[in-house]
């Protein structure tokens, strides 16, 4: 199982990055995926998830600037982020979830983000 993210970069506050997830090595479709991030210091938060039928789920700091997406042809799922602030610097982790017994999750290897004044 592989979670591939790609998409961080150095932006300015009020600028915008699309950052992407490419899960392999499960049956995507089956799984909710999400986004958290961890800043320096701080426990790994929620950002967003989406489920396998689409339905979202966003951390109310986030709420109204980002948006969670899902191709589930392409095994990909999105996180694009507009107005970014320097409170959103930190590592974005995908994540693949899927409930039932035995609980199965996975992580990727994260990707920074990192947002100046």
């Amino acid at each position: 199982v592989q979670l591939l993210e790609s998409g961080g970069d150095s932006v300015q506050a009020g600028g915008s990055l699309r950052l992407s997830c490419v899960a392999s090595g499960i049956i995507y479709s089956r799984y909710t995926m999400g986004w958290y991030r961890q800043a320096p210091g701080k426990q790994r938060e929620l950002v967003a998830d989406i489920t396998s039928g689409g339905s979202t789920n966003y951390a109310d700091s986030v709420k109204g600037r980002f948006t969670i997406s899902r191709d589930n042809a392409k095994n990909t799922v999105y996180l694009q982020m507009n107005s970014l602030k320097p409170e959103d610097t930190a590592v974005y982790y995908c994540n693949a979830l899927a409930g039932g017994i035995p609980r199965r999750e996975y992580w990727g290897q994260g990707t920074q983000v990192t947002v100046s004044s």
